[in-house]
């Protein structure tokens, strides 16, 4: 899992060939520590298909203003540069491996710019 802390390693993850997944978090928040190792067995999971990386909302506010974020954790899964799904809090291991088979399974055109779908 790739931990992005500034927007240049946000664009760099963004320009790569891999569907991403991002998890925006904070250290003192119970719900995304609990989703954290869900996360992590999901990227060892889909280590070949998928990028995921964590945002850290506290350090990066406004990487978390640019995505709406409102509450934590909130998790985009994002393709060809806009997002196709989001969700908010704790999912099953079975939930995220669903909507990730998705995700991969999509047939999306690049786009030029980052298209955020409205929680």
């Amino acid at each position: 899992m790739k931990m992005i802390s500034n927007n240049t390693e946000f664009e760099q993850i963004m320009a790569g060939d891999k569907p991403v997944v991002l998890d925006f978090y904070a250290d003192w928040c119970g719900p995304c520590r609990a989703l954290l190792p869900v996360l992590e067995a999901v990227g060892n999971d889909y280590a070949e298909d998928i990028v995921i990386a964590k945002i850290n909302v506290e350090e990066n506010p406004e990487l978390a203003k640019k995505f709406s974020v409102r509450s934590i954790p909130a998790v985009f899964l994002i393709k060809n540069g806009g997002v196709v799904d989001q969700f908010t809090g704790i999912q099953s291991r079975a939930e995220i491996n669903k909507r990730i088979d998705q995700l991969i399974s999509m047939d999306i055109e690049k786009t030029n710019k980052l298209n955020i779908m409205p929680g």
